[in-house]
């Protein structure tokens, strides 16, 4: 089994991801979490990019690393009371930490399972649509144009 460079650049957005999701948990600094929460956001774009979901990879790009990151970042700002650098103080219990730990082996093991035994892996081999976002457009703009306009008007009306 040889690995390709389609595999290592998967490998390296990946570990670019899980490390800055890391210092997000980790970092003692509530701004260097959020600036990392930023970095996360950005490799998971990377990844949907890689797998030839660009529209998706876009709106993460936009909604996640864009808007929402910047407004946990004015949250920040305009509710911290404290010193930035004693903000994410560690929790020193052992019991959470081992909570924590087996919460997150359970879950992995669970998300493994539910891949190992649906019918996702035999699907995996079909080449993606080549104009995704054309297809996604032609969808909410013919079939499903009331269901787009009604989001459309929510979101309006949220927003005021």
């Amino acid at each position: 089994m040889s690995i390709t460079l389609n595999d290592m650049v998967f490998l390296l957005i990946s570990g670019f991801t899980i490390l800055a999701a890391l210092v997000v948990v980790v970092s003692p600094n509530i701004v260097h979490s959020a600036l990392a929460l930023i970095l996360t956001f950005l490799g998971v774009a990377m990844t949907f990019f890689q797998l030839g979901a660009g529209f998706i990879g876009l709106v993460q790009i936009l909604v996640y690393a864009g808007a929402i990151s910047v407004l946990i970042i004015f949250a920040i700002m305009l509710l911290m009371k404290a010193e930035a650098s004693q903000t994410n103080l560690p929790n020193p219990s052992r019991a959470t930490h081992l909570i924590g730990a087996l919460t997150a082996l359970g879950l992995m093991i669970g998300l493994g399972a539910a891949i190992w035994f649906s019918e996702l892996l035999p699907a995996m081999g079909q080449m993606p649509v080549a104009d995704a976002v054309g297809a996604i457009a032609e969808l909410l703009l013919g079939n499903y144009v009331v269901a787009f306009e009604a989001a459309a008007v929510l979101l309006l009306l949220a927003a005021v």
